[in-house]
């Protein structure tokens, strides 16, 4: 049985931008990634070099038959903006079967009890980052050693191995 990391953005770019190497270092540790976004019309290919499946939020939510991810990545900014997102994310929290991880410039104030971590890319996840970012047509001047993420750890299953607590 294989790991599952369902990542909710609010588009391919941003997932691929913030979260791009991480994405990669999972699907390459053997993890089913599915990145969830929130606007039809989106080109899947950045997402698919990483390794990546890409839905639309829309319709993932309405699957009744999706099983539950082992781990959940989240856009700060799609958690302060859509109830249904905000209300996965605390279930998830509060279940302790999840490994919760959010990104963004601005993190809510309910979930002050996550902590900040880094995830150090592999070289192989910083040349498929590139790809991946030249494929949505963004510039890349250099790609991060590493992407900075905040997390609550409560898993069973193996993902907060490479997530370094950040100095």
């Amino acid at each position: 049985m294989r790991y599952r990391l369902d990542v909710i953005a609010p588009s391919v770019v941003e997932a691929v931008q913030s979260a791009g190497g991480w994405l990669f270092d999972r699907a390459m540790a053997g993890w089913d990634v599915t990145v969830l976004v929130d606007k039809k019309g989106y080109d899947p290919l950045p997402l698919q070099i990483l390794g990546a499946e890409v839905l639309d939020l829309e319709d993932a939510v309405n699957m009744a038959s999706r099983p539950r991810p082992d781990a959940l990545a989240v856009a700060a900014d799609v958690y302060g903006r859509d109830s249904r997102v905000s209300e996965g994310v605390r279930r998830a929290l509060e279940s302790g079967h999840t490994e919760v991880t959010l990104w963004g410039r601005s993190w809510p104030a309910e979930l002050d009890s996550t902590g900040c971590v880094e995830h150090r890319l592999s070289v192989a996840a910083r040349a498929f980052k590139g790809r991946a970012l030249v494929a949505a047509g963004l510039p890349v001047d250099a790609i991060a050693a590493v992407e900075v993420f905040r997390s609550g750890t409560h898993s069973c299953c193996p993902i907060a191995a490479d997530l370094v607590p950040a100095s």
